[in-house]
């Protein structure tokens, strides 16, 4: 394990509680105060302050990377020499030149390598995208991912030199890989665009941003993203279909809602602002937030010789994704998703769905009267001439 902040914390958590024949061998700090004090708490036999001697530990079978943004491509190609398997946490990288680079690295090297993009793990969400695959909301249209609390923990994250960016690079990256699962990782992103501001908070990048992902399907993808949004971490999910729609709330409204005058006297939930007054404690963090299947998928695949849900070249696309973003909050236009290297679908049309009424007419609309009527509302589909009928 790479990092001993809150995301070091959370991977060693759910490692040691959900399969029990995975174990955290060698812990890496900048620090061996703090390397020593993490390996108390998860009975972590060795610590290192060496990366590259963490990483060459005989013992290591799998790196995992819970470190700042600007050092995951060192992190992945010393793994990557050492044979070892990888798996990084969000983003992938902070550009994606940077995460191209790493994706090239593990290939050539012919290692395992999973991206920790947890939020496509929750377990509401793969419900839901079971159901999508499985066709219950015909052709996906449109989605919506919204992630928004009051700003990450660490200081490095505030730095966009060592982050790679604000709001966008850090939660963005969670929402536009979510779209991407709902509309179909093999349909190929064309275009973004994007709004962005620095509204709140004395930094050099974006605590705010709002934006859309244009897929070659016609289908379209929208992200928020917020590090001055107050009460907690508000994280949210749409997917909207020719045949239905699913909505889902996974953090803010958990169904375990306390009120207290006094304090609760301990941690509530990551991102809560406060211990008093009405707050949503989470039974099972590292469960909601996905980090428990997300680890049992990338090491069942590694079981299996098999490649997991996440791989680095989705954080590559989503590295992709991201930069189109940036490069429309400033030129204030749509701008082209630029993917060096493309392995899902190519040529596919932009088609509507269109469903017939009788042979000479489309059907528009079909709807139950308050009088117990049914109307329909219909194309002519040689003259274009709309009509309705009560039926």
């Amino acid at each position: 394990m790479l990092g001993t902040g809150l995301i070091g914390t959370f991977y060693t958590m759910s490692l040691h509680g959900q399969r029990s024949r995975d174990q955290v061998v060698a812990i890496y700090s900048r620090t061996e105060e703090r390397a020593r004090a993490f390996a108390d708490q998860w009975r972590i036999p060795k610590t290192y302050t060496d990366m590259k001697a963490a990483i060459e530990d005989p013992d290591v079978d799998v790196v995992v990377i819970g470190l700042p943004n600007n050092q995951h491509e060192e992190a992945v190609l010393l793994a990557a020499a050492a044979g070892k398997g990888v798996l990084c946490t969000k983003p992938l990288a902070r550009t994606a030149a940077e995460a191209k680079r790493m994706l090239d690295a593990v290939e050539r090297a012919g290692v395992f390598h999973g991206y920790l993009e947890d939020l496509a793990y929750t377990p509401k969400t793969l419900k839901a995208l079971r159901s999508v695959q499985n066709g219950a909301l015909g052709k996906v249209l449109w989605t919506r991912s919204r992630e928004a609390h009051p700003g990450p923990h660490s200081d490095w994250f505030w730095d966009p030199k060592m982050s790679g960016g604000g709001a966008i690079v850090d939660l963005g990256c969670h929402c536009i890989e979510i779209g991407r699962n709902y509309i179909g990782k093999d349909i190929r992103p064309v275009e973004a665009m994007c709004w962005a501001a620095t509204q709140v908070k004395p930094i050099d990048a974006e605590d705010n941003a709002i934006g859309l992902v244009k897929y070659e399907n016609g289908a379209i993808s929208q992200f928020e993203v917020s590090w001055t949004y107050r009460g907690g971490m508000d994280l949210r999910d749409e997917v909207a279909g020719t045949e239905g729609n699913i909505r889902t709330d996974h953090f803010l409204r958990t169904g375990f809602e306390m009120f207290t005058g006094v304090g609760l006297g301990g941690y509530v939930a990551e991102k809560t602002e406060s211990e008093s007054g009405w707050l949503f404690p989470v039974g099972d963090e590292v469960h909601e937030l996905g980090y428990t299947d997300m680890f049992s998928d990338m090491f069942n695949a590694i079981d299996n010789g098999t490649e997991p849900m996440e791989t680095f070249y989705d954080g590559y696309v989503v590295n992709a994704i991201m930069d189109a973003c940036y490069r429309s909050a400033e030129s204030k236009k749509w701008e082209p998703v630029e993917l060096e290297v493309w392995r899902g679908k190519t040529g596919l049309e932009d088609t509507r769905t269109v469903n017939d009424y009788d042979e000479d007419h489309y059907l528009i609309k079909e709807e139950l009267l308050p009088d117990g009527r049914r109307k329909v509302i219909i194309k002519h589909k040689q003259s274009g001439e709309l009509s309705q009928k009560i039926v």
